[in-house]
């Protein structure tokens, strides 16, 4: 997807993807990790998600990395934190305390800019990628990531019924794309019931994935 699609969602408000509550599967799998409190945590194209705020009230270091700053700022403004802006590469870095949102392309990222991040949290990036990009995106982790750990989300649906995003993601893309990783399915779980727009859409199933990941 082009910068501007994006752009252009946060700016019309078109955020459906964005969740009232920490994701439950977060709550859920995140604690049998056994990440160290403190550790710094990586979350891609993050929005304004209050999984970061769950994150950081969990004790965790938390380095979102999201291209809208409208996103950047709504989640500061609506946790009501008085952010600290500076530059670090390509990026504008927002930081509060044990947040810090990157504002930016994901794909500038450089190594150093992740050597400190030993968790891995993915529920809405993946998903948000067409084809082409889901396998840089992928590449990109595996290349820059040092040793750890993360949980990560993906929807499984027949995606000629509703064109993306968020995209489908089949099994075996996601342990083709992180093949260097350990990948462990922890929950699978059919929503569909729970999708008015993918059923007036005619999608039978909507499989949401949650899957354990070493890196």
């Amino acid at each position: 997807m082009e910068p501007a699609f994006w752009h252009r969602k946060w700016a019309d408000n078109q955020i459906g993807f964005h969740q009232a509550q920490a994701n439950p599967y977060l709550q859920r799998y995140w604690p049998g990790l056994g990440l160290a409190a403190g550790s710094r945590v990586l979350v891609p194209l993050c929005g304004k998600s209050l999984d970061l705020a769950w994150l950081a009230g969990q004790g965790y270091r938390v380095r979102g990395i999201e291209l809208s700053r409208r996103a950047v700022e709504d989640f500061f403004q609506e946790q009501g934190l008085q952010a600290q802006v500076s530059h670090q590469g390509a990026f504008e870095v927002w930081r509060s305390g044990d947040v810090e949102l990157w504002c930016g392309d994901f794909f500038a990222l450089r190594a150093e800019d992740v050597a400190d991040c030993v968790g891995l949290y993915d529920r809405a990036a993946l998903i948000a990628l067409p084809p082409q990009m889901r396998s840089g995106y992928m590449r990109l982790l595996s290349q820059l990531l040092p040793a750890g750990s993360g949980l990560l989300v993906t929807l499984d649906y027949q995606q000629e019924r509703l064109a993306g995003p968020p995209f489908s993601v089949v099994d075996d893309e996601v342990r083709r794309g992180f093949a260097g990783w350990r990948v462990e399915e922890v929950e699978a779980q059919d929503v569909i019931g729970d999708s008015p727009k993918f059923l007036q859409a005619g999608v039978e199933r909507l499989v949401e994935r949650v899957y354990r990941v070493q890196f």
